[in-house]
């Protein structure tokens, strides 16, 4: 938890990030993050799941005394990621449903994220937005930003609480309607981001770890205009780095998150990108910030 209230010339101003596992708020969106921090806006992260059926994607940390202990690992990670970034957060409370591998598929596991009732999440979540009463929302597309069964959730449920929390005739007994001024959706993975880091990579003469991505990756652009919003945030992408490799189960140092040199990044996409879902407030688009059109704090 932030050690002191939030201060700086955008103090008042509240953003709220909903994600499925810990490390998502670090992968997705964690440099404009820090940057909002910064500027002295309150950001809080909603985590749906524990993460507890995540893979553990470290080598060094596929250890037996990792596995025993996996939701308290996972949790001490969060920790400290949340530190590093300088946010608050809450748990939405659900287990984690894991990624379903076989074809065909598994079901999914009974009692997980995906497979609990969307009201009953989504008047978790709605609590949390009345109590905490931010100005913006974010979340992942109908894709889940990938297409794991949590995100999809996640999504499902962003959508419907950030509909819901305004409304004094729905959850009736989850505190005073507050109405969220507007709701992104993140595009940190669209296809131009890769290809443009992959060739800087070549004409660098490195060895880019998007080549085989790329290569599977069919082109939509239709998908890719949907992005509406580039912030800036170029001078925060350390502090992103260094969420990251809190989750240290999640992140390998040796793997392809860290395989751009950083400086090669904010030169070439110096921006975290989102589509604007839903504006209450009046506003253009393109923009540069989610807080583009909320002139005060409320």
């Amino acid at each position: 938890m932030p050690q002191h209230p939030p201060s700086g010339p955008r103090a008042g101003l509240r953003l709220m990030h909903v994600h499925a596992h810990p490390d998502d708020e670090s992968s997705k969106g964690a440099a404009s993050t820090a940057k909002y921090v910064a500027e002295g806006v309150d950001v809080h992260v909603v985590t749906c799941t524990g993460g507890e059926r995540g893979s553990i994607l470290n080598p060094k940390m596929d250890r037996p005394d990792i596995l025993e202990n996996m939701t308290e690992v996972r949790r001490q990670e969060m920790e400290r990621a949340r530190d590093i970034l300088g946010v608050s957060q809450d748990w939405l409370g659900f287990v984690d449903s894991g990624w379903p591998e076989g074809d065909p598929k598994p079901p999914l596991p009974e009692g997980c994220f995906a497979l609990a009732p969307l009201e009953e999440a989504t008047e978790r979540l709605v609590r949390l937005i009345r109590s905490l009463r931010p100005h913006v929302l974010t979340t992942y597309d109908e894709r889940g930003g990938y297409p794991h069964p949590d995100h999809i959730r996640c999504h499902e449920v962003s959508v419907a609480a950030f509909e819901a929390a305004g409304d004094p005739e729905r959850f009736p007994d989850a505190g005073e309607p507050w109405q969220p001024l507007k709701l992104y959706y993140h595009h940190s993975f669209n296809r131009e981001r890769m290809q443009r880091l992959h060739d800087a990579m070549l004409e660098h003469g490195l060895e880019s770890p998007w080549a085989e991505r790329l290569a599977e990756w069919k082109p939509e652009p239709e998908w890719d205009a949907r992005v509406t919003t580039k912030v800036p945030c170029a001078e925060y992408f350390g502090v992103r780095d260094q969420a990251l490799l809190a989750h240290a189960t999640q992140i390998d140092p040796d793997g392809f998150w860290f395989a751009v040199p950083r400086e090669l990044q904010e030169r070439v996409w110096p921006t975290e990108d989102f589509e604007l879902v839903v504006s209450h407030v009046p506003s253009s688009v393109p923009e540069d910030d989610l807080f583009a059109g909320i002139d005060r704090a409320s």
